[in-house]
């Protein structure tokens, strides 16, 4: 017996297959580094660690609009967000969750197959 246990997701929308080694499959496209994944489409993020974030690094994001949660892969491990950041989404209308990237890979997953207005920031895993 065989059961799919695949996310069922609106026409468009994308889902994150994997993360390894400094990249991600996401919707059957490879990328390497950092990412933002929105619903509907992935950029790269030019950052390079946790440590010199800065409230300019989210401002594709503020300026996506359509976004009311946004998981912050913080790479192996949860983080705490620096209040400017969290300070700067909030005034954005943006709730930060951060999490390692895997938790917030699969937490993207599922609020995506629930239509929410999720994106995650992604910092890679080697």
């Amino acid at each position: 017996m065989s059961l799919d246990i695949t996310p069922m997701v609106s026409a468009g929308r994308q889902l994150i297959h994997s993360y390894k080694d400094g990249s991600f499959t996401i919707s059957a496209a490879s990328h390497q580094g950092a990412v933002i994944v929105f619903a509907e489409t992935t950029i790269g993020w030019p950052v390079s660690s946790f440590d010199e974030l800065t409230p300019d690094d989210f401002k594709p994001v503020i300026e996506a609009s359509s976004v009311d949660v946004l998981l912050l892969g913080c790479g192996d491990q949860m983080l705490l967000v620096p209040p400017a950041i969290r300070q700067s989404l909030k005034d954005a209308g943006i709730v930060i969750e951060p999490m390692s990237t895997g938790a917030a890979c699969r937490t993207f997953n599922v609020m995506v197959s629930e239509d929410r207005n999720v994106a995650a920031a992604l910092l890679p895993v080697f």
